[in-house]
């Protein structure tokens, strides 16, 4: 795990080390114990590296033989041990043990197509200095990340997070792109390719840049496939998941640093501790994050496993004061990010950082399983929209006048999701995640948008970008579909992003055995009924796992990682969220108009309407305008 930059063919500025150095300070806290710089003829290469294998000789960058091939490499490759045999065999020879060069040596051997031979979490820039190509390359699902920017004079800036970007002099002035901020008022973040600057992108997942003679060409290698179908009984099939699920995990394991794992409560992360048991000798460090408020609170279920397990379990409690943090979120996200479990992710990482370097968590685990209520909800929702219309807009004026408590987890609270109707009707079922998760519908921002911030975005519809990537799933039914528009944009642009960016500011590096990509292909080829049967979520990976988890844990239903923000919002932070909400500053960003702010401000203070999420989404906004755009 570490933080990677870089810079080439940039006319005004030769590879200078002064640059490339601040650069690399930018994301020191991605790699606190070393850095590392190469100087080329009009390139330069930057990492800071976080050690966890081959503590003493794995410093980059690392070349080939003949020092021709130079790499900075972020994450890390879990199949290198037979990569390397296989490698050794053909005749390269290895001066380190760390997993990084093994990634040289297979340039080297298979060009281009090396990528495919890898397992693993990663990004990395690899500079061939005889073909005087660049290339950049991000894995299969995006666990890390990478920024890029074309200049107009044909040079190309890179690196982990856009603060390293904005450290070079030739850098694109910080700008607001309206559109980016228009999907990520619905999305709760912005989508790659985009980012929330004019002129910097994000390399999406699975794709690899090429810079050659000025000219950037941009590819993807993999894609996720849910047909054929597994043909295996039940059995053979949850004995096959069990044997995947526990490889996955084991090549998970490897390092030279002590390891813990994330520890919710919920079904995913209990079953990697379960596993990590089953796989370790010593006792395992489990950590786990709680709220004052009960209901959010999923310490007790944590606690079971910790003790079914026998790990030395670590805890920690939440209260209002946390939400001092959300400018930090903002400069370690150098976006907008509104998934507000990134500040309980922060302060989970930063204690479990105390005791271990590297922590395994259960994300993945809804998206591949079929594990959010909303599956099962879009086959529900099909058949009330077959009600007359007039029916359903008396029953959607009904439900609006309902009171809805501010306390309660959206997974719990049946209000919230009456109201949710209106909107979900609104939207296109090929966006699942929009007609259930997201607290600004197209309609919604139309209706209170500026005439200027019209003008800025025009007629784009956030959902029209998951219907896209529903249309082009290779995959037959519905739940499988949406499963594929959830892997290719929710997990990569917001789970992935909180995971990343709240590890890495606490130097912690972070591992997802569901995300595994051999795993991941198999999963999705299973049987919709071996997913999702009638309203049980996670069919067979419940059934899989049933011995391995205390009974608890399998009866309760699914929580997210949530936080109290309703309560919080019309308490303790009411006099923030009016302060920043009703400042001059936020108006005339002229995003939203007046009156819609404060009427969103009064129906929180009078619990007429749970807007928590939604102001939460808009102070977000706020301190990125203010961190970034204003200074």
């Amino acid at each position: 795990m570490s933080g990677i930059c870089g810079y080439i063919g940039i006319k005004r500025f030769a590879a200078e080390t002064d640059i490339i150095h601040r650069m690399c300070q930018s994301i020191i806290h991605r790699g606190p114990d070393e850095e590392g710089i190469w100087l080329g003829e009009g390139i330069a290469i930057g990492i800071r590296r976080l050690k966890i294998i081959d503590l003493v000789t794995g410093s980059q960058p690392i070349f080939n033989e003949d020092k021709s091939i130079a790499i900075v490499f972020n994450g890390e490759i879990y199949n290198f041990h037979s990569l390397k045999k296989i490698l050794q065999e053909k005749g390269h020879r290895f001066y380190t043990r760390t997993d990084t060069e093994t990634v040289v040596h297979s340039y080297e051997e298979w060009g281009e197509d090396f990528v495919q031979h890898f397992n693993g979490a990663f990004a990395f820039s690899i500079w061939d200095a005889k073909k005087e190509k660049l290339i950049l390359v991000r894995d299969r699902i995006g666990e890390k990340p990478l920024y890029y920017t074309q200049l107009p004079d044909g040079g190309l800036i890179w690196g982990s997070e856009i603060k390293a970007i904005f450290e070079h002099p030739s850098a694109p002035i910080p700008e607001p792109d309206f559109t980016s901020i228009h999907h990520y008022l619905s999305l709760q973040y912005v989508p790659d390719p985009w980012s929330a600057f004019k002129n910097i992108r994000k390399l999406p997942p699975a794709s690899i840049l090429v810079f050659e003679k000025g000219a950037t060409k941009i590819h993807r290698y993999w894609d996720l496939a849910f047909v054929p179908k597994h043909k295996e009984s039940e059995q053979e099939l949850s004995n096959e998941l069990l044997e995947r699920l526990q490889t996955a995990v084991n090549c998970r394991l490897m390092g030279d640093v002590p390891l813990g794992v994330f520890l919710s409560g919920g079904i995913d992360s209990s079953i990697i501790t379960a596993l990590v048991a089953r796989r370790c000798n010593e006792k395992i460090k489990t950590f786990s994050i709680g709220f004052e408020e009960d209901t959010f609170s999923e310490l007790p279920f944590a606690r079971a496993v910790a003790q079914h397990y026998d790990t030395e379990h670590h805890e920690f409690i939440v209260r209002y004061e946390a939400a001092d943090i959300m400018p930090r979120i903002i400069e370690h996200c150098d976006e907008p990010f509104a998934d507000s479990s990134a500040l309980p992710t922060f302060y989970l990482s930063h204690m479990t950082r105390k005791y271990v370097t590297v922590a395994l968590n259960g994300d993945g685990g809804d998206e591949t399983h079929a594990g959010y209520q909303r599956y099962y909800l879009d086959s529900f929702i099909r058949l009330f929209e077959l009600m007359p219309k007039f029916i359903r807009k008396g029953l959607y004026n009904l439900f609006d006048l309902l009171p809805e408590p501010v306390n309660i987890p959206i997974e719990k609270n049946w209000i919230a999701g009456l109201k949710r109707l209106r909107q979900v009707s609104e939207i296109n079922p090929k966006a699942s995640i929009l007609r259930w998760g997201s607290y600004f519908s197209h309609e919604m921002k139309w209706n209170n948008y500026t005439e200027e911030m019209k003008t800025r975005v025009g007629e784009d519809l956030s959902e029209d970008l998951l219907a896209e990537w529903f249309d082009r799933a290779k995959a037959d039914a519905f739940v499988d579909k949406s499963l594929y528009v959830d892997d290719m944009n929710y997990l990569p642009g917001d789970l992935l992003v909180k995971a990343d960016r709240m590890t890495m500011a606490n130097s912690l590096g972070a591992r997802s055995p569901f995300l595994d990509y051999e795993l991941m292909e198999w999963v999705a080829r299973l049987p919709v009924s071996m997913k999702l049967k009638g309203k049980r979520n996670k069919y067979l990976l419940k059934k899989t796992c049933q011995n391995l988890l205390p009974p608890v844990i399998l009866k309760r239903g699914k929580q997210g990682f949530g936080i109290p923000l309703g309560k919080w919002f019309r308490e303790n932070l009411k006099p923030m969220m009016k302060e920043i909400l009703q400042s001059e500053l936020f108006q005339n960003r002229k995003i939203f108009k007046p009156e819609y702010l404060n009427r969103i401000i009064q129906e929180h203070e009078q619990g007429r309407t749970d807007h928590g999420k939604r102001i939460w989404t808009l102070l977000m906004l706020e301190f990125w305008f203010r961190r970034y755009i204003d200074k």
